[in-house]
């Protein structure tokens, strides 16, 4: 399978986000508690999200995951409770957008990895997902994913 590989330079970006640590099996569960959470306070304060919902993840120690599950927004925010407020960071990311199921998420990966060192790229930092849809909205094979690895 081919995927479109990009690279743009990303502004900052304001978050309200919540980061823990957990095992693969777990990572579902989490993110949906998560996004509820942040959204359910965005709410609260009258504000939305202005893009997709993202994870990032700070390791891929499937028995050790470093994770950070939040919603783009317009301006930053008080936190409140296990809510923090932050950004990501501006930069330079390279993006590829992924339709097909969470599970085969590594082939997009792998590709992105190639196109990094093929063009004299570094990673540099997290590894970014931005959720377009979910599955309790289409088939997996429907899911859209946006993957964003910042480099220099």
């Amino acid at each position: 399978m081919l995927f479109k590989i990009d690279v743009i330079d990303q502004k900052a970006q304001p978050v309200l986000y919540v980061r823990t640590r957990t095992i693969m099996g777990d990572l579902p569960k989490i993110i949906g508690e998560s996004y509820h959470k942040i959204f359910e306070y965005l709410k609260e304060m009258n504000e939305n999200p202005v893009d997709a919902p993202y994870t990032a993840y700070y390791s891929l120690d499937m028995n050790d995951l470093d994770v950070e599950m939040g919603f783009p927004i317009s301006h930053p925010l008080p936190e409140k409770n296990e809510i923090k407020s932050g950004e990501i960071p501006r930069g330079r990311y390279v993006t590829c957008l992924y339709k097909g199921p969470y599970s085969q998420m590594e082939q997009p990966y792998n590709e992105i990895f190639r196109w990094i060192e093929e063009n004299g790229y570094e990673k540099t930092g997290v590894y970014y997902e931005y959720y377009f849809n979910s599955p309790t909205e289409v088939p997996e094979s429907e899911l859209i994913t946006r993957i964003a690895i910042p480099v220099k």
